[in-house]
């Protein structure tokens, strides 16, 4: 397991989501449009703000005042908001609050991507993306069937790889999106 993702400009919240599985999952949930380094801040915030990010106690919070708190969590804070209380109840039920279990348990790439996909707020792209992290990053067998060939946070061990990642993501949509077009 690393000591740290290299995915803000915070060492503690880069520690937070290496350490964290649930902090993970958030940072994953807020990854949509906002940047990388927003995204990946915003659990570091809310565990600064509620002292916890404890599945159950997450769940049992009404998390918009805590996302609307300056600086905001998230440019769409009461959107967020759900989708945060949603994943946390997620994994309060589905997994007895060890957001680990997500991908721990899984004994397979299809099952893993079953239950990432199960996440609230997770679609393909966060499936590939957050496996990539899983099988790159912290070595999880299960996640080699989920990584895509084209860059992801998997691939960013460093603050200079973020900045290349980000810059290919910027290549591959506008690529995508020409492609699109053109269909």
């Amino acid at each position: 397991m690393p000591d740290r993702l290299h995915f803000t400009d915070s060492d503690e919240a880069n520690e937070l989501i290496a350490s964290d599985p649930m902090a993970l999952l958030i940072g994953f949930a807020l990854d949509q449009q906002v940047t990388v380094q927003q995204a990946f801040l915003g659990p570091q915030r809310l565990r600064e703000r509620l002292g916890s990010l404890e599945p159950a106690r997450l769940a049992a919070t009404d998390l918009e005042p805590v996302f609307r708190q300056k600086p905001a969590i998230h440019r769409f804070p009461a959107k967020m908001a759900q989708r945060v209380h949603a994943l946390a109840a997620h994994v309060r039920d589905e997994y007895g609050g060890e957001a680990d279990r997500v991908w721990s348990e899984a004994p397979d790439a299809a099952t893993l991507r079953a239950n990432i996909a199960a996440l609230p707020g997770f679609g393909a792209m966060k499936v590939k993306a957050l496996g990539s992290v899983l099988a790159k990053r912290f070595g999880v067998a299960a996640a080699q069937g989920l990584i895509p060939t084209h860059p992801t946070l998997g691939d960013v061990d460093s603050h200079a790889a973020l900045e290349s990642y980000q810059a290919a993501k910027r290549a591959h949509k506008a690529e995508w999106s020409r492609t699109k077009v053109r269909a």
